[in-house]
């Protein structure tokens, strides 16, 4: 619960500074860990979740819940596809339908005349305890709903689970009005990128938005444990995560200025061929020429430098220039010449490109592209970016199931996992 102690300008100021903090986030996936995180905060939440709305149905984007798993355990559940109809049969669904938040002092004591229903099937397989409910619905500066903010268990000062209160549903409904706001930003970004890779997938079919979405988030938990590792600071993880998930989206878009010829043969490229399209990543840096943001920045160096190699042989290698009109392929850079962001989405590309079908192979077997990511750990890769990403490699398989709609990937790393509170 909110300290009832506390002074109103003293909640306000707290208010707008949690605000400015969410407007400073591109990327969408980590604007709703961080809105779900500060609601938490604000009403002394247990655990909590976020539902989008996403085609006319609440898609499950966030979960937490302190007395279950860590943030680091929890986040492989983000990409659980998992939706509910906007209709009065969930308490999610209701918030939606209605636009009503919510307030329920314990799930397991609703009255039978209410239209909505609590799911218990989570604490029972989970061995968690629902109590208290605080939901509200998201909103953008006009209203709209784009999403539900759900809150579970508020905690006094004990650890003692108790209701909610008034106060946090006023705190809540006005935060999230905010966060909704918010939102709708980090999704236009997003869209806005994924209409650029829909350019690119025009000339070339392989480049699609299952892939970018997948490689983008893949470099970002790859990012995420070898920050860790590294003991970096929680801002800077999340400021550098929130620029390389969207960053890592563009590695590709070089290809647009690429022949047809060579993006659509359906067949291996021959040496002169092959040659050829080493240029498209000097040609995505260039889109970035003038850079005025970070992301720019980020998004050019990984364009230029996501082929190169941990070993050297990569490409397009040390250039002097890269918008001389006379332009060669350079000797190629080495270790940590090659910047961090680039070493993530290098892996990242390659782990994906191994798992897809393509006109001229089929999949391989997870397995063996296990192996072969290890046999290349210090040649094609940064052994630090292999170590870090096979540990993440449970949250990986979540995001390729969440970005190829295949249910056998869900059954492997969600066994009978529902969600609380539908």
């Amino acid at each position: 619960m909110t300290d009832p102690t506390s002074q109103p300008a003293d909640l306000i100021n707290k208010l707008l500074s949690i605000m400015e903090g969410l407007y400073q986030h591109n990327d969408l996936d980590i604007l709703l860990d961080q809105v779900l995180l500060q609601a938490r905060r604000l009403c002394g939440a247990d655990a909590g979740s976020i539902y989008t709305l996403e085609n006319q149905v609440l898609r499950f984007s966030y979960i937490h819940n302190d007395s279950l798993f860590s943030p680091e355990s929890s986040r492989k559940y983000l990409f659980f596809n998992h939706t509910l109809p906007i209709d009065d049969q969930s308490l999610a669904g209701y918030v939606a339908l209605t636009g009503e938040a919510l307030i329920i002092d314990d799930a397991y004591q609703l009255p039978p005349a209410l239209p909505f229903s609590f799911n218990k099937s989570f604490d029972e397989q989970s061995g968690y305890r629902t109590r208290t409910i605080l939901a509200v619905p998201l909103r953008t500066s006009r209203r709209k709903i784009v999403g539900v903010l759900q809150l579970i268990n508020a905690l006094d000062e004990r650890g003692a689970v108790v209701p909610f209160t008034e106060k946090d549903r006023l705190i809540l409904a006005y935060f999230a009005n905010n966060a909704g706001a918010a939102i709708e930003r980090a999704r236009l970004t997003r869209e806005i990128i994924l209409r650029m890779i829909k350019m690119a997938e025009l000339r070339d079919p392989e480049e699609t938005g299952r892939h970018v979405n997948r490689v983008g988030a893949y470099a970002a938990e790859i990012y995420h444990c070898w920050a860790r590792h590294r003991g970096l600071p929680p801002e800077e993880l999340k400021a550098t995560k929130d620029l390389l998930r969207i960053a890592a989206m563009l590695h590709d878009v070089g290809k647009i200025a690429i022949s047809d010829l060579i993006l659509k043969k359906p067949a291996g490229l021959d040496p002169e061929e092959f040659n050829l399209m080493k240029f498209h990543a000097i040609l995505g840096a260039r889109l970035f020429q003038d850079s005025q943001s970070e992301l720019d920045v980020m998004a050019a160096e990984i364009a230029l430098n996501h082929h190169e190699r941990w070993d050297g042989r990569g490409y397009p290698g040390k250039i002097a220039d890269i918008f001389d009109p006379q332009v060669t392929l350079g000797p190629g850079k080495r270790g940590e010449e090659i910047p961090l962001s680039a070493r993530i989405v290098a892996l990242a590309d390659v782990y994906d490109a191994l798992g897809s079908r393509r006109s001229y192979k089929e999949p391989l077997p997870e397995a063996r592209i296990l192996e072969l990511i290890e046999e290349e750990s210090g040649k094609h890769f940064d052994p630090e970016v292999v170590q870090a990403f096979l540990e993440v490699h449970d949250i990986l398989l979540a995001i390729k199931g969440k970005y190829q709609e295949d249910p056998t990937l869900y059954s492997m790393v969600f066994p009978a996992m529902p969600l609380s509170a539908d």
